[in-house]
């Protein structure tokens, strides 16, 4: 059952969670997880990464109908990108279960870590124009979106903090770009992890749920914040690293004062 309490706590989480994912495209995991264990009081770490897993996705799908509106989506890139990581996440979620819930935490944190730094590296980078698939970069969008798919579904997340540097790096466009196109694959990748996840009764619904509500409302002032910064340069990518960086060390913190 879920408390007066942690209802409250798990609106004002998802909100945030929903913001993350309309501002950077990612974040959303990386956010609900911590939140769910740490301040919505999640015992166990498996229940909260499937938990979070289908509240992001359902956010994800809502942010990305509102990015699609705005004509940023590469979609020939995006699906693409979804389909060859919905194997891996499928099969990274089995791999992930197996695995100490707060060994899988604090692994989680140092991915974040490196992320960031690749994210802070890149920050200048403008991005090329009218990205579109083709035979050039159709073999790194196939490769790092398996890639990326099996650690989303190892870790129990979206994904997006890993989906938005990836889809840069195999077809060089830019963040604003990324971010919006990201939204597909997190999506897809969030509803494989969390279908693995339900199936062994890791999933608290109504919590969940209360995700989702928040998400909405949090994800259509993320959208509009993220076309504000994408106007200045590297700005969108120094946000998305600080706030990466800031829960990592939080999550890394937490773990070593519990071992």
């Amino acid at each position: 059952m879920v408390s007066t309490t942690q209802s409250l706590l798990g609106l004002a989480s998802g909100a945030l969670v929903g913001f993350s994912l309309g501002l950077v495209g990612g974040g959303g995991s990386i956010l609900a997880v911590p939140l769910m264990v740490y301040v919505v009081g999640v015992p166990e770490p498996h229940v909260a990464i499937g938990t979070s897993a289908i509240a992001v996705a359902a956010n994800a799908a809502v942010n990305l109908s509102n990015h699609a509106r705005g004509g940023t989506v590469v979609w020939s890139c995006a699906l693409t990108f979804a389909a060859a990581g919905i194997i891996g996440a499928f099969c990274g979620s089995i791999l992930g279960k197996m695995l100490d819930g707060e060994r899988l935490l604090a692994l989680f944190a140092l991915v974040m870590l490196v992320i960031a730094m690749l994210m802070l590296k890149t920050r200048a980078r403008v991005g090329l124009p009218d990205v579109k698939m083709s035979l050039t970069n159709l073999p790194a969008i196939i490769g790092l979106g398996l890639a990326t798919g099996t650690m989303s579904g190892f870790f129990g997340i979206g994904g997006g903090f890993l989906i938005v540097p990836a889809l840069m790096l195999a077809t060089g466009m830019s963040i604003m770009n990324a971010v919006s196109s990201s939204l597909v694959a997190v999506t897809a990748f969030g509803l494989t992890t969390a279908a693995s996840y339900a199936y062994s009764g890791l999933v608290s619904w109504g919590l969940a749920a209360l995700f989702i509500a928040g998400g909405i409302a949090g994800g259509l002032a993320g959208t509009r914040s993220a076309r504000q910064l994408s106007e200045r340069r590297g700005a969108l990518n120094i946000v998305f690293a600080t706030v990466i960086i800031l829960v990592a060390l939080y999550m890394l913190a937490r773990n070593l004062s519990l071992s």
